[in-house]
């Protein structure tokens, strides 16, 4: 049976009554509960639950990081190839090793609220996916922001004016102006060529975790952002800015290079980007006990993550 999603009913979206069996079944309950208690919005969920859509990037992406929150020692060896020098994972929130909709403690970016005045972790400000803290082998502390992508791609929108109006430029200008901003200002010709997904949303995550860092948010000396997305989705790797172009051929490599990204080894980099094939797929040929019922589900839904 089709599910309906956004009014129209399509074959890869469950009925929604079944929604939150669009998540791995050993962590259906508390994942459920875990983005309740904080407020956490799902994206295009109801009723507390997740997305319909079995190609939903959120979902997705819990499916695969959630189960690690409770094995510092699996989420080690899992990051242990991107990050050498991790001497140890801390946990981030609520006794765990891995949380999601990171928002900061504040609002560093002075980005506008709801009339609450409270901001929503998912949802009208900006966030990442998920993020993780370790202790580096040198006993400096290190979050890492994680963004996800599954099935996105994005045109050459311009994106600096919203829909109601509101001038985007003038909210993010002063983080790019000042002078340790976190950009290679001198490498293109505009802030507005920053303003095309998904570079805007690269920026702000970018601005996110400086302002993070210059807080030391949750004892942190550094912070950092990785992006996960698969190797297979080469729409999103199209270079939607056109002023960006000759910095190079994909997206993620564009904004390497805007962030003055190094090697893997450096702890000051504060960019990096890998397949979702490459991250996971050696460590699912190990087959780690302490995951099997997760590795069994990941390789079952998601097969190409192998290829």
């Amino acid at each position: 049976m089709d599910g309906v999603y956004k009014k129209h009913a399509y074959p890869f979206c469950l009925p929604v009554k079944y929604a939150a069996e669009n998540l791995l079944p050993e962590i259906r309950a508390e994942a459920i509960a875990w983005f309740a208690e904080r407020g956490i919005h799902w994206h295009d969920g109801a009723c507390e639950n997740p997305s319909n859509h079995l190609c939903d990037s959120q979902v997705c992406c819990v499916n695969f990081l959630f189960p690690f929150g409770g094995h510092p020692e699996a989420l080690k060896r899992l990051l242990l190839p991107l990050y050498p020098h991790i001497d140890a994972m801390l946990p981030i929130e609520g006794g765990k090793y891995v949380s999601f909709e990171w928002i900061g403690e504040r609002n560093y970016l002075g980005e506008r609220m709801p009339t609450s005045g409270l901001r929503t972790r998912g949802a009208n400000c900006t966030s990442t996916d998920a993020a993780v803290m370790f202790r580096c082998t040198d006993g400096r502390v290190q979050i890492v922001l994680i963004e996800w992508k599954y099935t996105e791609s994005y045109g050459s929108n311009y994106r600096g004016i919203s829909k109601s109006g509101t001038d985007r430029t003038a909210i993010y200008r002063p983080f790019f102006e000042r002078e340790d901003s976190p950009l290679r200002r001198e490498l293109f010709p505009s802030f507005e060529a920053l303003f095309y997904e998904p570079f805007y949303q690269f920026m702000r995550q970018q601005f996110l975790g400086h302002e993070m860092e210059q807080a030391h948010e949750l004892g942190a000396d550094v912070v950092s952002l990785l992006h996960i997305s698969p190797a297979g989705n080469l729409s999103f790797r199209r270079v939607t800015s056109p002023d960006l172009q000759h910095l190079g051929e994909t997206a993620t490599g564009v904004w390497a290079n805007i962030c003055g990204g190094s090697g893997p080894t450096l702890r000051g980099e504060k960019f990096r980007a890998v397949s979702t094939e490459m991250l996971f797929g050696d460590y699912l040929r190990e087959k780690p006990p302490e995951m099997s019922g997760w590795g069994e589900y990941i390789r079952s839904r998601y097969p190409w993550v192998c290829n």
